[in-house]
């Protein structure tokens, strides 16, 4: 045995070139993913209900200007009893999901890459997920069509309100 072997650095893995943290993250999501897309045609069977956490700055998340402001950073939500048009859309990358908050009736879209944590408390499954800031630095330039641009009733009698972002996106000068 040499002396460079036995200098105690033996424990330490070397530096991986292959992306596994990315691929295991990826495979995670996936897994999000399916679970949401199951509950949304299967509905939730039993006692499963998810928690969902994304970032409310995200660029692309679409939430009512009150929850915003309400929660600036980042938000929880619980899919469990009163949800609707709950939709996993593979080609936007986003999650889209219905939920009443405080009696009215709201449309959420959430991007993939916004969501930082997603748990199953009935069967204590939880994952975390890296938001690089790279891509928080990233300006969508073409505004999304989504649920929330279609007025609808949202249970009260009233037609839900239309929220455009364009007027909160910073605008080269």
């Amino acid at each position: 045995m040499s002396d460079d072997q036995g200098d105690g650095m033996d424990h330490e893995l070397p530096e991986s070139l292959l992306p596994y943290d990315e691929w295991v993250e990826d495979a995670y999501r996936e897994v999000m993913l399916r679970a949401i897309d199951y509950a949304s045609t299967e509905g939730l069977p039993g006692e499963h209900h998810f928690y969902l956490t994304f970032l409310t700055d995200y660029p692309g998340v679409i939430i009512p200007d009150r929850l915003r402001a309400q929660y600036p950073h980042d938000m929880t939500i619980v899919i469990q009893h009163q949800f609707w048009d709950l939709k996993v859309d593979r080609e936007a990358l986003t999650v889209s999901v219905g939920l009443s908050f405080g009696g009215i009736g709201s449309i959420l879209v959430i991007p993939f890459a916004a969501i930082t944590a997603f748990a199953d408390p009935h069967i204590r499954m939880a994952l975390r997920f890296t938001v690089e800031p790279a891509e928080m630095a990233t300006e969508v330039d073409e505004p999304m069509t989504t649920p929330a641009e279609t007025p609808k009733e949202n249970g009260t009698g009233e037609e839900g309100q239309v929220v455009s972002l364009d007027a909160f996106r910073k605008r080269p000068q």
